[in-house]
């Protein structure tokens, strides 16, 4: 099995590690060159390219299915899009959290210092929703382990109990099919599975959705007609936009063309490349004596096994450390030699 796009990506090491940060593609190094070459010379910086902005707020949409571009907002980062839900969460509020997820979804809620915030294993998190809960907050596919939440049954539970449920799809958007209605607020990094830039992020929610929210010190680029507000605030925007922060245009400009790049190959063949290498490094890890954590995803993760990671290392083969283990990604332009390679290179337990 090759790589999904050969002319896109040439790494000269093993990379494995698009759960910390994905590649450029090549697409994507050609247009920045271009800007910053018309930057340099005078004739069009960074806000001369305003209108890709609105095409990846419609390419997110697209990926997410069922949303639309009126749902979608931009930011730099996860935690901050989730800011403003934090906020507005009154005193004593319950949040209901996975033990081991990532502290950007954590974060705000843990040190707000006034809500009642409860970890639980992540197996348990549908059926600990309660009463009391009032909002759930969960990474549809784990950083620290690969493993998968079933949104429809934690949807159902959050539901029943009137909760909220937020959703990071940063580790899974681009190979894992997402249904906007699994969740009530959406949040997804774009430098990671998107292949986008470190400075642009999402935010996907419904009117009815944000209706108690708003937006925590909202930008000029939030007002319902950004430019001709500039010096004469009047209204935010109707919309889920009115969550917009000032985009990064160059970070637009590499997202969007990684957004493209992952229409043009397809959520589905992706995630279905992505499995299949991850499947065969799985067996490979069980016939060295390595017990990973199972599957289907495209994330691997091998418990106890971070020092190994020397032996990757030598091997110039680019993998993760997490949590005493080691963490393996699979993207589209990963193959079976990397798969092998890999597991060449790791010693028997």
């Amino acid at each position: 099995m090759t790589s999904l796009a050969p002319d896109e990506f040439s790494p000269e090491t093993t990379y494995l590690n698009t759960a910390s940060f994905g590649l450029p593609s090549a697409r994507a190094l050609s247009a920045l060159r271009d800007a910053n070459t018309q930057w340099a010379a005078g004739r069009g910086g960074p806000m001369a390219h305003d209108d890709v902005v609105s095409k990846l707020r419609a390419a997110f949409a697209r990926l997410l299915e069922g949303a639309t571009v009126a749902d979608i907002a931009f930011g730099s980062g996860v935690a901050g899009l989730i800011a403003p839900i934090a906020v507005a969460l009154p005193p004593g509020s319950e949040v209901l959290l996975a033990e081991g997820e990532f502290s950007s979804v954590s974060m705000p809620f843990v040190h707000r210092g006034d809500l009642s915030v409860r970890f639980v294993p992540l197996e348990r998190l549908a059926e600990e929703v309660r009463p009391e809960t009032a909002l759930v907050a969960v990474s549809v596919v784990q950083s620290k382990d690969g493993r998968i939440t079933d949104l429809s049954i934690l949807h159902a539970a959050t539901q029943a109990h009137n909760a909220r449920l937020l959703v990071d799809a940063t580790q899974a958007a681009s190979w894992l099919p997402l249904r906007f209605a699994d969740a009530d607020y959406w949040v997804c990094a774009a430098f990671k599975w998107l292949i986008g830039a470190r400075s642009i992020a999402f935010f996907a929610a419904t009117p009815e959705t944000t209706a108690d929210i708003r937006p925590v010190g909202p930008s000029w680029y939030a007002a319902a007609d950004a430019w001709a507000e500039l010096y004469d605030p009047i209204a935010l925007a109707t919309t889920t936009r009115r969550f917009d922060a000032t985009p990064d245009w160059f970070g637009a400009i590499a997202a969007s063309a990684g957004i493209q790049l992952i229409e043009e190959l397809t959520v589905d063949k992706i995630g279905a490349h992505n499995l299949d290498l991850a499947d065969r490094f799985r067996t490979g890890l069980t016939e060295l004596g390595y017990e990973p954590v199972p599957g289907p995803s495209a994330i691997v993760s091998v418990p106890g096994a971070g020092d190994a990671a020397a032996y990757l290392e030598q091997a110039d083969i680019v993998a993760s450390v997490r949590g005493g283990g080691l963490r393996f990604a699979f993207h589209l332009y990963n193959s079976t030699t990397d798969v092998d390679r890999t597991l060449d290179a790791l010693p028997k337990k």
